[in-house]
């Protein structure tokens, strides 16, 4: 059993490699059995088509966002504190999985009803950020649409890691730990600049 186990782990994390790189159109079979050090006909025995590893793999990178908004949106009990839990978890996952934004967004480019069809499947409250920001007090914040603001953040946070190759190679001379000093450092730019527009400064 463990090493059925160990098989299909080896064919999910080269699957994985492949698919981020080349997307589901561009991968083939054959890549990602030698990317798992097995034949082919040994893929095909786990998972019989390539669209059926390919929704397991992105189901799962998919999932291990949902689940971290899913949490922060939870366990946040005012505006500032999901400004500060979104950022923070958010980034943190990017950073663990930099591979997500390229990854998500070529698949919405391809297959955009999947998305609706996965959200809408979470218990994802959108209404969330409407009622803390309902909570808050006219002389606190400044007017603004709720969906505008979490829209803001999502892509103030993915941007460094999709446009990572211009940011690192041109802005950093390809210099990795500058790049990656900078992504460590914009977590609280990044919060303090949403606050500073959703805020009212204290007189």
């Amino acid at each position: 059993m463990k090493k059925a186990e160990n098989t299909e782990e080896r064919i999910i994390n080269a699957a994985r490699k492949v698919f981020r790189q080349k997307g589901m159109d561009g991968a083939r079979m054959q890549e990602i059995a030698d990317e798992a050090g097995i034949n082919k006909s040994l893929l095909h025995y786990y998972f019989r088509s390539k669209s059926k590893l390919f929704d397991k793999v992105f189901n799962e990178t998919f999932k291990s966002v949902t689940i971290v908004i899913n949490k922060v949106f939870a366990t946040s009990d005012t505006l500032e504190s999901l400004i500060d839990n979104f950022v923070v978890n958010y980034t943190s996952t990017l950073r663990e999985k930099p591979y997500i934004p390229n990854f998500v967004l070529h698949e919405l480019s391809r297959n955009p009803q999947r998305f609706i069809e996965l959200i809408t499947s979470t218990d994802f409250d959108k209404a969330k950020i409407v009622s803390l920001v309902a909570a808050e007090s006219e002389d606190t914040i400044e007017a603004f649409d709720p969906i505008q603001i979490i829209i803001d953040i999502i892509a103030l946070c993915v941007f460094p890691f999709v446009a990572k190759p211009i940011i690192e190679g041109f802005i950093f001379d390809g210099n990795n730990d500058e790049y990656n000093s900078f992504v460590e450092l914009r977590t609280q730019h990044i919060i303090e600049f949403v606050k500073k527009a959703v805020f009212k400064k204290k007189m």
